[in-house]
């Protein structure tokens, strides 16, 4: 399915044909093997491009470490060319692939060439949306509930996968055909949400995880009881084939490493949402500011010192 500034599902598979030519300008940054044991201190961040929460925490490592004393160079690109690049060497690592479902093609093509370096958030996946305050408690529940909803669903882009689904399994299957889909942009849909938690009124959107509206805004997910948004969706760190032997501390760590909800979404609202001049790097230091403990607790988590 195709995505815009949405989660894995949603952002489809619009790289594909970006994907089979790398850009002559990514340069190989990988250390050379450790023959000592102890890390290679360059490593390159594939950062795919219109992914937040990829985005948000490419970052964040970026940060910590360089911290850490690693010399670190960042590529944005789409995501199959990250892809591409990763399993011949040019980036070393990528924070941000989607299983079992999004990226499975990717995988089946590249996997030889690639390592899973751990699981670091484990409910992504495509939502309807409500004011916490409102009545409904499952999308079916908006059948009979539409008039507390002005009768409306505010949806994003038209080409979204999100919205495909929504028209083509949601609306038919839980019997919703009386209710106004209105969708136009991911930012129109995040203004009426505010608009409309701001002032009380009830509203009904569709919208995925992660993202910052919900650290933003007081909103839950409408249970799906016939699971046609899809079933929750795993984010994986992956690299190069030889990470582990080129990187075996930063291998351990992450391995270790996680988000919760509340960590992740808080993240991207500080990037995302905080002004169009916020800085990447700004937003991090200001997250690890109220992560005071996040950096030592996954080192001991690892058991890297």
């Amino acid at each position: 399915m195709s995505r815009v500034r949405t989660p894995g599902i949603l952002r489809g598979l619009t790289a594909v044909a970006s994907a089979l030519v790398l850009s002559a300008g990514l340069a190989a940054c990988g250390g050379e093997d450790s023959a000592s044991g102890e890390d290679s201190k360059s490593i390159s961040i594939g950062i795919p491009s219109g992914w937040d929460e990829g985005i948000a925490v490419s970052h964040l490592w970026k940060s910590v470490l360089e911290d850490e004393g690693y010399d670190v160079e960042t590529e944005t690109a789409d995501i199959g060319v990250i892809f591409t690049g990763l399993a011949g060497g040019d980036f070393d690592v990528l924070f941000d692939t989607w299983l079992p479902t999004t990226h499975k093609s990717y995988l089946d093509k590249y996997g030889d060439d690639l390592s899973d370096l751990g699981t670091w958030y484990d409910n992504a996946k495509l939502t309807i949306a409500v004011n916490e305050s409102s009545p409904a408690k499952t999308i079916a529940d908006l059948k009979a509930m539409g008039d507390d909803y002005g009768n409306r669903i505010v949806g994003i882009e038209p080409g979204a996968g999100l919205t495909k689904a929504t028209e083509e399994n949601v609306i038919p299957t839980y019997g919703l055909e009386d209710m106004d889909f209105v969708t136009s942009s991911t930012p129109a849909m995040l203004a009426e949400l505010k608009s409309a938690t701001k002032s009380g009124d009830n509203i009904a959107v569709t919208l995925w995880r992660p993202h910052w509206a919900y650290d933003e805004f007081p909103v839950r997910d409408l249970e799906d009881p016939e699971g046609r948004l899809g079933g929750a969706e795993e984010v994986h760190t992956y690299g190069t084939k030889d990470f582990a032997d080129r990187y075996p501390d930063l291998a351990d760590l992450f391995g270790s490493f996680t988000l919760t909800d509340e960590q992740l979404f808080s993240l991207e609202n500080l990037m995302f949402n905080s002004g169009d001049d916020v800085d990447p790097e700004d937003a991090v230091d200001q997250w690890l500011e109220d992560n005071p403990t996040f950096v030592d607790d996954l080192k001991e988590k690892a058991g890297v010192s």
